[in-house]
């Protein structure tokens, strides 16, 4: 079973040479301090801030760690500095995998997949003029019910995002995947371990009313976050890794976008997605990170739109990332590529701050965490309707979502709930 290989809990680790139960800084996580306070690895760290476009100043936390090297904890000042060391450490980025730290701003591409469809003379069209022609969504108009940004699936169309839903949950458990129900609310310290930022200008995060919620609650954005924090302080045996789990979840995103290429459903504030996480030893984890791409491309190729593989450059890997591969999907009807997925090897990044370790001989060590989306909806079905529409007012299905479709090789109009005609009110 899958909580035999979880295994048992542990205490919060001690951060490296400073902690003392009277400074009451037990939550502090062990930020490999080793590294990131050599002052002889300065100008290596300062370069990758910087060409991950980051945060972080890795002068101040150098500064700050010989400051209380030599301090007293005793020294009124000591408290303070403790703290502020944390968050700055909090704020760098990993490491980034060698093979892509020279990359430009330009993603590499490794392969491409599934031709594209020729649609001869006829003109495709957009996902929303397609499902609009068809009455199968609706993203007008939303401001009384839920607002900018959101959209209801109906009949046929809903049907579809259960099966593709149904699909990737059947193929990931042949791949033996663990499938978890997760929450999606969280506390700060989880969100901000996995390296998303809260309370800043730029958060995608959704947070709580604290006045009539509870303080420190906020949204999840992935289950990436939910699986991590699942495992916060657990410790497993070797000989269990590697551990695979998979879970799907609504993921609310706080953003905005007046991209033209981010319209309609391509960029909303909720939505359903499947995600992979896995747990690794350091020495398993490159390899994980190619099955999790290996899957992915096994997973949409029988889907039937083109797709390219890209090995994503330093600026693209956000906090925890270090390294990551996005599968952008052809959109016909938008004659643009639109990405659909991604996978990260976040190494040892969040594992140190959730105190994820395992179980080596003699030895206790920090697991590696990966993460990979399988199945995000709605840009699946982006992609999936505009490549597969008919001129004649039909969607047709592809072979292998057909038997979680009843058989149904096709979508047409839907009849079953009429087209609203929505009313001015009048004041």
């Amino acid at each position: 079973m899958m909580f035999s290989k979880i295994g048992k809990r542990l205490r919060q680790p001690t951060f490296s040479g400073f902690r003392n139960s009277a400074t009451g800084y037990s939550e502090v996580p062990d930020l490999d301090t080793g590294y990131y306070c050599n002052p002889a690895n300065v100008q290596e760290i300062k370069q990758n801030i910087n060409r991950r476009k980051g945060i972080g100043n890795i002068e101040r936390v150098n500064n700050v760690y010989n400051q209380l090297k030599f301090m007293p904890e005793t020294n009124s000042s000591y408290k303070a500095l403790m703290y502020e060391l944390g968050k700055l450490l909090m704020s760098l980025p990993n490491k980034t995998h060698p093979s892509v730290q020279m990359y430009d701003e330009t993603p590499k591409l490794l392969q491409e997949i599934n031709e594209r469809r020729d649609f001869g003379k006829y003109a495709p069209l957009e996902f929303s003029e397609i499902t609009r022609r068809l009455n199968l969504m609706r993203t007008d108009k939303l401001g009384h019910t839920c607002g900018h940004k959101s959209y209801y699936f109906l009949d046929e169309l809903a049907e579809l995002e259960e099966t593709l839903l149904k699909y990737t949950v059947s193929f990931l458990l042949k791949n033996n995947f663990n499938l978890v129900s997760v929450p999606d609310i969280l506390p700060s310290n989880i969100l901000e371990s996995c390296g998303m930022s809260i309370n800043t200008d730029r958060t995608q995060i959704y947070s709580l009313d604290p006045h009539h919620h509870g303080p420190d609650l906020f949204l999840s954005g992935t289950a990436e976050m939910s699986l991590a924090g699942f495992l916060k302080n657990s410790l497993h045996s070797k000989m269990d890794l590697p551990l695979k789990l998979a879970a799907v979840s609504r993921c609310y995103r706080a953003e905005s976008s007046s991209v033209i290429e981010e319209r309609g459903i391509y960029r909303v504030h909720q939505f359903t997605k499947v995600e992979m996480f896995a747990v690794t030893t350091p020495e398993q984890s490159d390899d994980m990170l190619e099955y999790l791409r290996s899957l992915q491309q096994d997973l949409f190729t029988p889907l039937g739109f083109h797709m390219k593989v890209l090995d994503m450059p330093p600026h693209e890997l956000g906090a925890p990332a270090y390294r990551k591969y996005d599968i952008e999907a052809w959109m016909p009807g938008r004659n643009s590529y639109g990405e659909i997925s991604s996978c990260s090897n976040c190494t040892d990044y969040q594992s140190r701050r959730l105190n994820i370790k395992y179980k080596d001989e003699n030895s206790i060590k920090y697991v590696h965490t990966l993460n990979g989306t399988a199945c995000a909806i709605p840009r699946i079905l982006i992609a999936l309707i505009e490549t597969h529409q008919d001129p004649k007012g039909k969607i047709f299905i592809p072979h292998i979502l057909q038997p979680f479709m009843n058989g149904k090789t096709s979508i047409g109009k839907n009849i079953a709930v009429p087209e609203l005609k929505l009313l001015k009110k009048l004041k």
